[in-house]
Order: C-alpha cells, then structure tokens, then sequence
C-alpha cells in the first residue's frame, strides 16, 4: 500500500483528536514497517457515521454519504485544515459532489463572511463580491453537523463554484471576488475628537489687516507736458480685525487723496455668521430689492433652523441670497428592481460606495436625503448587481439632480429680520465724513421648505411705502424644471416688481431659460445639434430677437471655440478664440467695434507666462471710424504671489492707428511681499491722439503678532479667519516664547496636522516665522506629526482645539522643548544581563512615565525624555544609579548602563 496517498487523511483525523503531525521520511518508513492498518481511518468508519438519521430538507441525501474531515481551501491557499463534511468519494475522485454537505460555519469563517441578523429574521451576508440575504428557516439541518450548506447551494446563492481535490483532500473554494476590495456603504469621515484638549481662543478685539490702494492718472497733450497736463489721484483705504464673535470692516473712500477733507466714509459693518444664525450690523444690501436712492444702513438677523448656508470662500460682506439657502438640499433616489439585486449609490465616475441596499420583495429601492448642491454636484450614478454578486457587470442608470438658489430642505425654515435707513454718502469738501442717514426702511421675511422640490416664502417690506413680498422656488422630482421667482406687490404708481429665473431642460441636448426683472425680460434656447455644434436663440424685450450657433472643440495642443448671433436688426455679435500649439487668437466683435489679438509664446509654455510676441487690431466705430495696431513683447514670471498677481510683468510695443502712433508700454511687480506696483503709458489710442499714463500701488500690511506683509486679500476676512501658527524653540521650558528663541517652519508641512489631514491640503502660506492658514469659521483640530519634529526636540503638546472667528487669525505658539533619549544595559548583581526587564524614568512631578522592556541582551532604550530631574526604576525597584538630571547642557542622546539592587 502506498502511504502518501493516506498522508492528507491522516492529518485531518489528527487535528480533529486535537493533535500535531509531522510525518518525516523515516515516520513513514516506520508505519510501512509495522503495516498499520488505515481501513480505520476510512470514510463511513468512524464513530460519528453510525449516526445517519436526516432532518427534515435531508431525504434527498444519497444513504451512501459519510462523515468524513476534509481540508478548505480558498483558491490555492488553505484555510482550514480539517473539518467534517458529508459526502463519498472512491478514493480517485469525488461522488455526487454537488450534493455534498459543507457545515454553515466552516462556508462563513473559509468566505470570511460578516452575517447581520435583520429585524425580520433573515440573515444579510456580505463579502468583498457579494451581498445577499438568507432566511435560516430555509437551510438544512444536519444531525452531525448542524446547519450547512450543499455545493451546489455554493453555487446557486453565492455564486461560488467548488471542487475536490483528491491529492490534496480538500474542499477548493473558487469565489470570483477574490484580490477585491470591500466597498463599505456609508463613507464618512472620522470624526472629531475635540474634548480634553487644550483650547485656544481667539481675542475678543483684534485690529488684523490695513491696505491701502492709489491709482494716479494723468494725460498730455500732443504739444507735450505743461499747462495742458492733468494728474488725479483717488484712494481706497480699508481696515479689517476681529470683534467678539465676528468680524468689523471699514472702507474709507479718497476721491482726493492729496485732500483729506473730501475723503468719506464708503462702508463700515460688523458681521458675525454662524451655522443657525446672522448678526449684521452697519452698511448692508438689503434683502429686498431697493429702488431708492443712496446706500441702507442698519441691523439684520437671519434665524435658521433645520439647514446651514454655503461656506463663502470669496471676499465680500453679507449677501442675504447666499444666507438664506442650503449648502445642500437632501433628495430622493428611487426605482425598480428584482428582488436580490444589490443596487449601490456613487457619485460621479467615482467608486467610492456612498450608500447602498438589498431589494427586497417590494422590487423598490431607495436612497433618502441624498445631499445636493455645496460640493455635491447632484451627478450620481445607481448601480445595480444582480442577485448580488459584486462580480457581475452591474446595469447603471443616472440619477442627476440640481438646486434652485434659494432652496432649502423640506421641514426647514429661515426668519430674516431687518430695519434701517437710507443713507446718502458725502465725498466733497468739508461734508460729512459719515454722510446723512435718511429714510426708515425695514421688512421681515419668513421662507419654509414644503418639501424637498418646493420652498417657499412670504414677508413684507417698507420702504417708501409698505409693500408685501412673496418667493417661490421649485425644482420636482421627474421634470427638469427649474422656478426661482420673487414678487413684490405694487407701489405708490402701481408697478409690480417681478424678478424670476425658469429653466426647463427636456432633453439633454436642449435647455430653455428664462429671466425676468424690472427693467426686461430675457429668454435664451439652446439645442446641441451635434456633440460639438449648438443652435442659438435669444429674445430680449429691449434688443428684440436673435439667433447664432457656437462651436467648441479641443485636441492636444489644439483648442477651437466660437460663437455668433444676429439679431432682427441686422447686429452681428461674435466672439472666437483658436490656438494651434503655442500661437492663440481671440476675436470679438459687434456693430461699435473689433478686437483681435494673435499670441505667440517664444518659450513655448502652454502656461502664457515668460515670453511672448503680440500683435493685435482695433477698431471702434462710432462718430468715426478709429482703428489701431500694434505690434509688441510681453514677459510673464513663471512665480506667481499669494493672490495670483505674476512676481513681474512688462509690455513693450508701438501702435499705429486713425489717431497717430506711439509707444505703449505697462510694468507690474509683487516681487516686494505685500505691495504691487502697476504702471501703464500708452503714446497712443484707438480714439485719441493724447498720451495717457497711470500708476496704481496696493499695500497691504497684516498686525497681528507683529507686522509683516500682507497678501491683499483682506477683504476675505470678512467672512473667513484663520490659524497664524509659530513653534518656537522652548529653551527655557516656560510655555512662552522668549526674546532670543528661534521660530521653526522648515519641516511645516510634515508637522502640522489639521482636522486629521495633512497641513497642505488647506493650501497655507509657509513663511520664515510663521505659518497662514485661511479657514471658516468654526473649531478645528490641530495635531503635531513626530515626523516633523526637528532633531532632538519634541511638543510639549501633541493635539490643541482652536476656535477660529472671522476677522483675524487665531495665534498658536507651539513651544518645541528638547527631547532626551537615554540607551544602555541593565545587568543584574552579578552582572549578567537581564532580559524582559522593564525600566521606567519618571518625572519629579509625577506627570511624564516612560518605560522600555529590555530585549534578550539586556538592552533598552528610553526616549522622548524632558528637561528636569527622573527618578529611574527597574521592574518597579529603584535602579543603580537612582536618579538623573536632564538639562540644556545634557546631551541628546546618552548611553546609561544600569544595574539591579
């Protein structure tokens, strides 16, 4: 007889008695010797065999079939080494296999299955490749081995094909999704651990940002400078910082900048945004639409419930449209399917799984409160999987939704509350620096989500005369209409004021829209005859109809756009751009004039940037008939300053036109952080003959922590704050960063951890003693990286919750202190080293306990170790030495062999 024929079922008896094998060669000679009789181990010989009595669902089993072990395995890899299963086999091959009986357990841990129990009753089974549900009333029950499953139920319910290997003797399980990821529904992030850690607020009154902007213009005559020469020069002087919880913004304007009595006051507000509500107090647009004359100064509150606005990211104050809807409106996805089939949720051309659901026997699935609108584009797709089976190519069907502006979520509400007065503003000479207030006006406005495509409002307004106010916006589910109208009831003359916005989208390859205001009404069509051709159609109640087509296409290196109309009047209005490589021309033109302009890119940078060579053609056609060309060079900077202005920036050319010729010529520089200069002279014009020259300067200077420059940007403090992040070198270990301790920045980026992701991705302004970042408001998590830490220093704490409010930077000094790491050998009395020791260095305070279990060799090490005074201990018993001292004067890294008492 040959052995290794038995060798696999010799293994599976033995692990199930609960013992290991190792058969060398000489076991084997040795069992050949003695002629062991392996009949025993035989399938159908085993004790538990006598047993054959079937539950119900059993009948149908061959009364041939045993119980036997066997192996799992999962494709070539084993799983589980021997288990009982019910099944024959000849000895070459195996009987009936598809009737095999593989116990519920062993499919569940081989598959590595998660099993949910559902309210009711069934079982939902999931894997890399499948999802399914199970009702445990309809598995079979065997006497021996409990619940299990046939091979072919494999099959049939998971789609798992198997075989038998004889050789082997093992079960081989093939699932198709096997090297698949798991794609988990419901991706959220982490979320915030806020409680516990240190906090930073920001001040109560910061003065944060100053800029201050100058344009002087000036002119000569053809007879050169002199008496005939002008020069005007006109300011804007702007100021921004923090006040409680909000921010304070004032605008000085300088018609006159050499003459400060013209200059007045342009605009002065406090602003405090929050998730559930505004406080606006101060120069505003009011939520209604004004015809009177002059500027509205006053108070507003805006009371939301049920919904949070749009972040702004852009500068500007209070915009009552933008507060007064959803960063998103949650909607509906709903449709038809078998019962089984997997239908998941993604966004985009995205695989991330945002939701998804097992149809049951209803044939319906549905996804509620999906988010729209915010950066949720509303472009999902639904894929559905039939039975289940994540392996098989799933039907996709779109779901693609939009947000009217001015939406909210059905169930929710927004109260906005204002009242005031006209304001007319001074600006000449010995006036009023703060203007005259003028006329009351006010109203209060309340708006509902009905549902999730209809939102409307109701409220009432004074000024000049009371009038009622009514809003309407309407998006439903199945129509690709979209309504935004706002209505204000007559005046003292009678006039409705009507102001809405229609977009119908049949197909989509044509689109209607729709607009209407007090002063036209305006429609446009649009329909995509080909992929890369649209028919135009435009009507206005002013300019009367039009029509025209656009074009666009692109390849690399290749870019086309076009677009022309005509109208009843015989109007042509076009405007064109083509690049070919590294040459662009643009082109517009309608019946006052033309503007064309050909580019070539000497360096060859698809950018724009460094050189180039201009020629372009104008021409205006009003009173006379003007023309100008020119010819020119242009150098770009590839560096760019925080705002996006380039580093350098020159012109050089010469024109001549109708009106003569000259030299035209402009510079621009930020290369000084914080200021740009701009300057321009043109010889020449297309409709004059005089020169012209202007000079702009903007400065912009930051004073929190100091000054440094700013990045004319302040505006967008207004509604944004920010972190102004200094660490320091804590050399004197005080928490406080002392005349002569350097700032460190220089590993920023690995440092620095916001709201668990990596500093970077919040786009900060790394400088040499501080790091920017702009952010909204609102409370974030700042970690510390050791990966960032210079060497041999360490945080004095790891994580901090900072509160940012919009006006100003929220100052966080980090102080680094000095990190001590401390490697030796612990020997006992004898001398001989100790292995699985564990030594601790603890702090005088109490509060900093370090540990480090030595290795076989008696080895430890202990790092992260602080200034100050440690008590050392072995296995809890003090050391030899007891004590060390860890100052500015110590050394870093330290070899400290210790030694049992």
């Amino acid at each position: 007889m040959r052995i290794g024929a038995y060798l696999p079922r010799i293994k599976r008896v033995w692990a199930l008695l609960g013992l290991d094998i190792c058969l060398c060669p000489a076991s084997i000679q040795h069992i050949q010797s003695v002629k062991t009789d392996l009949s025993y181990y035989e399938p159908g010989t085993l004790a538990s065999d006598r047993y054959n009595t079937f539950a119900g669902g059993l009948t149908d089993i061959s009364d041939n079939f045993t119980v036997f072990p066997v192996g799992v395995n999962i494709g070539g890899r084993p799983v589980i080494f021997s288990v009982l299963v019910r099944g024959q086999e000849d000895g070459t091959q195996a009987i009936d296999f598809e009737n095999w009986l593989i116990p519920y357990d062993t499919v569940i841990k081989a598959l590595k299955l998660e099993v949910t129990p559902l309210p009711d009753g069934q079982l939902e089974v999931r894997s890399p490749g499948l999802v399914t549900r199970i009702n445990p009333k309809e598995l079979r029950n065997d006497p021996e081995l409990g619940l299990v499953f046939s091979i072919q139920e494999l099959q049939t319910r998971f789609g798992v094909p198997a075989e038998f290997d004889i050789n082997e003797y093992a079960i081989i399980l093939n699932p198709p999704w096997l090297g698949q990821r798991t794609g988990r529904s419901n991706v959220t992030a982490a979320p915030l651990q806020l409680e516990g850690l240190p906090r930073i607020e920001p001040s109560n009154f910061t003065l944060t940002a100053i800029e201050q902007r100058l344009n002087a213009t000036g002119s000569e005559s053809s007879s050169g400078f002199g008496e005939s020469s002008s020069l005007r020069a006109r300011g804007e002087l702007t100021a921004v910082g923090t006040l409680l919880f909000g921010s304070w913004y004032v605008r000085v304007n300088q018609p006159d900048f050499l003459e400060s009595p013209t200059w007045s006051l342009a605009e002065a507000q406090y602003l405090q945004q929050t998730d559930s509500g505004d406080y606006i107090v101060g120069s505003q647009p009011t939520f209604w639409r004004s015809q009177s004359a002059g500027e509205y100064w006053g108070v507003t509150t805006i009371q939301r419930r049920g919904f949070t606005p749009p972040v702004t990211f852009g500068g500007g104050g209070f915009v009552p449209g933008q507060r007064l809807q959803a960063s998103q409106v949650g909607r509906t996805i709903l449709g038809e399917a078998e019962p089984g089939t997997l239908v998941r949720l993604t966004q985009g051309f995205s695989d991330r799984v945002l939701a998804e659901v097992l149809v049951d026997s209803s044939g319906i699935y549905r996804f509620e409160d999906v988010p729209i609108g915010g950066q949720s584009f509303g472009n999902y797709r639904v894929l559905l999987y039939p039975q289940g089976r994540l392996s098989a190519q799933p039907e996709i069907r779109d779901a693609t939704f939009s947000t009217v502006p001015g939406q909210i979520p059905a169930g929710a509400s927004a109260t906005i509350v204002s009242a005031g007065f006209g304001r007319q503003a001074s600006g000449f000479q010995n006036q009023n620096f703060i203007g005259e207030l003028q006329d009351f006006r006010g109203g209060i406005a309340q708006r509902w989500g009905v549902s999730e495509d209809l939102t409307v409002g109701v409220g009432g307004i004074y000024d000049e005369t009371a009038r009622g106010l009514g809003e309407l916006f309407f998006r439903p589910s199945g129509i690709p209409l979209e309504i935004a109208a706002s209505v204000l009831s007559p005046d003292e003359e009678g006039n409705w004021d009507v102001n809405a916005n229609v977009r119908y989208e049949p197909t989509p390859g044509i689109s209607a829209q729709f607009n209407s205001d007090r002063f036209s009404q305006r429609l446009n069509l649009n329909w995509r005859v080909l992929p890369r051709f649209i028919l135009l159609g435009t009507y206005n109640s002013r300019d009367g109809v039009a029509a025209g087509v656009q074009t666009g296409f692109s390849r690399r290196g290749f870019f086309t756009f076009a677009r022309a109309t005509l109208d009843n009047q015989n109007r042509l209005r076009w405007n064109a751009t083509q690049r070919w490589g590294f040459l662009e021309l643009t082109q517009q033109g309608n019946e006052i004039g033309l503007q064309s302009q050909l580019n070539y890119n000497l360096s060859q940078s698809f950018l724009n940037d460094r050189h180039s060579l201009l020629l372009s053609y104008e021409t205006r056609n009003l009173e006379r008939n003007d023309n100008l060309a020119t010819v020119g060079w242009r150098y770009r900077s590839p560096a760019r300053s925080a705002d996006g202005s380039y580093r350098w920036e020159t012109q050089l050319g010469y024109g001549v036109g109708s009106q003569g010729s000259g030299i035209i010529a402009t510079a621009q520089t930020t290369v000084i952080p914080g200021l740009l200069l701009r300057g321009r002279y043109e010889g020449v014009s297309v409709t004059s003959s005089e020169a012209n020259y202007s000079l702009e300067l903007v400065a912009s200077l930051n004073v929190q922590q100091g000054l440094f420059p700013g990045d004319r940007q302040s505006d967008r403090f207004r509604t944004r704050g920010g972190l102004l992040i200094q660490p320091f070198f804590d050399r004197n270990t005080n928490d406080k960063w002392d005349i002569g301790e350097e700032l460190y920045t220089e590993t920023a980026d690995l440092l620095l951890i916001l709201n668990n992701q990596p500093i970077k991705s919040s786009q900060p302004q790394i400088q040499n003693d501080r790091v920017l970042v702009r952010l909204p408001p609102g409370t974030y998590r700042l970690d510390l990286d050791p990966a960032g830490f210079p060497l041999d220093w360490q945080a004095a704490v790891d994580a901090y919750a900072v509160e940012v409010v919009a006006g100003s930077y929220t100052p966080v000094i980090i102080p680094l202190i000095r990190s001590f790491t401390l490697a030796g050998v612990i020997t006992d009395t004898e001398g001989n080293p100790v292995a699985g020791a564990r030594v601790e260095a603890i702090s005088a305070d109490g509060e900093q306990r370090l540990f480090s279990v030595t290795n076989s060799a008696g080895v430890y090490y202990l790092e992260r170790l602080s200034q100050g005074m440690f008590t050392l201990q072995i296995n809890g018993e003090p050391a030899q030495p007891e004590t060390i001292r860890l100052d500015e004067s110590s050394e870093p890294f330290q070899e400290l062999n210790l030694r049992e008492r």
